[in-house]
């Protein structure tokens, strides 16, 4: 804190023009001026918001150090707008003004504003954020637009402002000389400092809500699932193509990287397949295109889809989840939309006010998510037996935490933490270690808490903060005293289930936590995995590990649907069909062996007797399936179709009684017919042999097991019955013939 007194002695000191000099650069903040364009200053409404923030986050110093006194009750707006945009330059401008607040008050003392006027205490908060803005214009006029309704508090510190222009340069002059500083931002820790160049370079992330880009269902059966599970799969037709294709008619075009890049460019997350990442400058161009106000992109933190992604990776169909200080509704509408696929319900406690309802539902409306479930109880006083609670298996817990791995705590803030305490801790880089003992405290009565809820299976407890008393020593400790009382399996530590994707992350991973540094492309995250066995007299079902394999992308844009009854029944008379056909094969196996012992007897028969005439291609495919050449045609390139006589019945009688040689077995095949296209043989005379044996059709048989290379025979379709065939056949193309077997 500077000393008043001590301030203007040392301005006594100082010669005039140098002071007037300084003036003039008055509170630039270390910004340089090139290229951006000059502030005109705020709305009066967004002031009285920061003034109230401000009122409320501010550091409160004991009696001996009090300078100004800060009133208790809060400015009346006139209009309470519910735009992101008005909210974030009014929690922007109150943060700025925080983590000034000494040096604001001091210049406000050294510029005699502070005590001789008659201010009103509840005007001190208004006049700190003013008077940041103020000196950010470089003392320079607001400039108010036509239509704006003014407010009359706001009015009268402006005024105020204004008359001391001067002497609040010049003071200002001062503070910087004293801490020999080119510009107050050099004042500030250099933890945030650091903070601050960070955010300033911090990409901003957008999930997909693939719940509004979906066209058709498909369903899709395989013979695997079919035969197999009796499971049908749906193909959801949705590609993140679609959101793609707009954005590159917008004019941005994807790219790998989009770190130190000024154009309009996105990239896809390598831990989260669908998380895009924008450079940060296009905030203002982005929230005013139609994916984000159709919700078909949404902006949000990526230790949120973090920690989301890591649940739906342990999730099983049918598990419910339970969703601990969610903070931002939108990781409540990112768990709803990873789960589409199942039919889980998300689960969400903390939630007391019945106000909130109405919003909340037209809010998961607009987002098109249906399986969320509300409760009113905190999760400290919900019993672990609760009868809507025991589908649950998976507790998603995001405690209240510290937050120092945040880089943009104002946008943490607007999307995921409504606490603005969070704010104070950032403005001064760090947390006083009883703050800290109280949050680690409360960290691990709720880990503790969830690991007593007997039918869960996992807990994810994930934070933003870089100290290790927030993250490993709370899972080390709820591990080590966890109640092992109960029938179930013990809790233990598990290995991330996100992708590692950088060697950095596999060496900060090797304690089996998933840890992310804050750095100029990311906050700061850290996630545990606790798991247990289940119960022993539990099955996993085939259905729980193609759940479990679809949650880890295995089975990317397939949906694991109930079998319907009409597939029950095709299960059924499937299985009588096989039934049916173990006794076919018994059946088939006898008509071979009846057919093997026909074969041999006409066999034995057709040694006594003279080959029967040649009968033509139609016959042969007319006749029996039984029937089994003889013998070959004289010539060996003609076949011959014999026609087998029957024997007498001593005759078959005997060879029904003779038992037949290992090496004698046959196993009768069915004769097939293959029709082929035209083949055209390499002839030395083109009136040869083609003009008697025409090349239409093909017919392959098989004889015998060991002679299963079929043969491919021309059929003399033009000779007459009892012909025989002519023999000019060129011998060059003669073959010798294959014995039948």
């Amino acid at each position: 804190m500077l000393n008043s007194t001590g301030e203007l002695e040392f301005s006594s000191e100082e010669n005039p023009e140098i002071i007037s000099q300084l003036a003039s650069l008055a509170l630039c903040g270390g910004k340089s001026s090139a290229g951006v364009p000059e502030k005109t200053g705020y709305p009066d409404s967004v002031y009285v918001m920061a003034a109230n923030i401000f009122q409320g986050i501010r550091i409160e110093k004991s009696a001996q150090k009090v300078l100004i006194k800060y009133g208790n009750e809060p400015l009346r707006s006139l209009s309470e707008s519910e735009d992101q945009s008005f909210r974030r330059l009014s929690y922007e401008l109150a943060f700025s003004a925080l983590k000034y607040q000494d040096i604001l008050e001091t210049i406000l003392i050294d510029s005699c504003i502070f005590p001789s006027t008659t201010i009103p205490d509840h005007l001190s908060s208004l006049i700190i954020v003013m008077l940041y803005d103020f000196q950010d214009r470089k003392f320079q006029t607001r400039v108010l637009s036509d239509n704006e309704e003014s407010i009359s508090e706001v009015q009268e510190v402006e005024n105020l402002l204004n008359s001391f222009k001067i002497k609040l340069a010049a003071a200002l002059a001062r503070c910087r000389i004293k801490h020999d500083a080119l510009s107050i931002y050099h004042i500030l820790p250099e933890t945030v400092r650091k903070q601050e160049l960070r955010a300033s370079t911090l990409p901003l992330y957008a999930w997909i809500n693939t719940y509004k880009i979906r066209k058709k269902v498909l369903v899709v059966s395989t013979f695997l699932m079919y035969y197999i599970c009796n499971y049908k799969l749906m193909l959801y037709i949705y590609s993140p193509e679609e959101v793609y294709s707009n954005l590159k008619r917008r004019g941005y075009h994807k790219v790998k990287s989009v770190l130190h890049i000024d154009d309009k460019v996105f990239a896809v997350d390598q831990h989260c397949y669908d998380v895009l990442i924008f450079p940060s400058h296009l905030k203002n161009d982005l929230i005013n295109i139609d994916l984000f106000k159709d919700y078909k992109l949404i902006f949000q933190d990526k230790s949120r889809s973090l920690a989301v992604h890591s649940v739906k990776a342990l999730l099983n169909m049918d598990d419910d989840i339970l969703m601990v200080n969610t903070g931002s509704w939108y990781t409540v509408a990112h768990m709803s939309v990873l789960t589409n696929n199942n039919t889980s319900k998300v689960f969400v406690c903390g939630v007391q006010s019945q106000a909130k309802d109405p919003d909340l539902k037209t809010l998961f409306t607009k987002m098109g998510c249906k399986n969320i479930e509300i409760l009113r109880e905190l999760f400290i006083n919900i019993e672990s037996k609760d009868h809507r609670l025991q589908k649950v298996k998976v507790i998603l817990l995001l405690p209240r935490c510290s937050g120092l791995g945040v880089s943009n705590p104002v946008e943490f803030i607007l999307n995921e933490h409504e606490d603005t305490e969070f704010l104070r801790d950032h403005s001064q880089g760090g947390i006083s270690e009883d703050k800290l003992h109280i949050l680690a405290q409360q960290q691990y009565e709720q880990l503790t808490h969830a690991m007593k809820f007997t039918k869960a299976q996992a807990v994810v407890y994930c934070t933003c903060s870089v100290y290790p008393e927030e993250n490993e020593a709370v899972v080390k400790k709820a591990l080590e005293f966890q109640d092992l009382g109960n029938k179930v399996q013990p809790y233990r530590l598990s290995p991330p289930v996100l992708p590692l994707c950088s060697l950095k992350e596999i060496q900060l991973s090797t304690d089996k936590f998933f840890r992310m540094e804050p750095s100029e492309i990311t906050n700061g995250c850290f996630i545990s995995i606790l798991t247990r066995e289940r119960d022993p007299s539990e099955t996993v079902s085939v259905k729980d590990v193609l759940a479990r394999a679809a949650a880890k992308g295995l089975l990317e844009g397939i949906e694991l649907g109930k079998s319907s009854k009409r597939e029950k029944k095709k299960k059924k008379s499937k299985t009588s069909l096989t039934k049916a056909a173990t006794t076919d094969n018994s059946i088939q196996m006898k008509i071979a062996e009846f057919l093997n012992r026909e074969t041999k007897a006409s066999a034995n028969l057709s040694e006594t007797k003279p080959p029967l005439p040649q009968k033509n291609t139609a016959q042969v495919g007319a006749s029996s399936q039984t029937r089994k050449p003889n013998k070959l045609a004289p010539h060996p390139t003609v076949p011959t179709f014999m026609k087998s006589t029957c024997p007498s019945r001593l005759r078959e009688r005997q060879a029904h009684f003779m038992r037949p040689r290992p090496e004698d077995r046959m196993v009768a095949l069915k004769p097939v017919e293959i029709v082929l296209p035209p083949v055209f043989m390499p002839f030395s005379s083109p009136q040869g042999f083609r003009s008697q044996v025409p090349a239409q059709h093909f017919y392959c048989r098989w004889v015998a097991p060991k002679a299963l290379v079929p043969t491919c025979l021309p059929t003399p379709s033009l000779a007459r019955k009892g012909e025989k065939p002519k023999d000019d056949t060129p011998s060059s193309l003669l073959r010798p013939s294959r014995p039948w077997l």
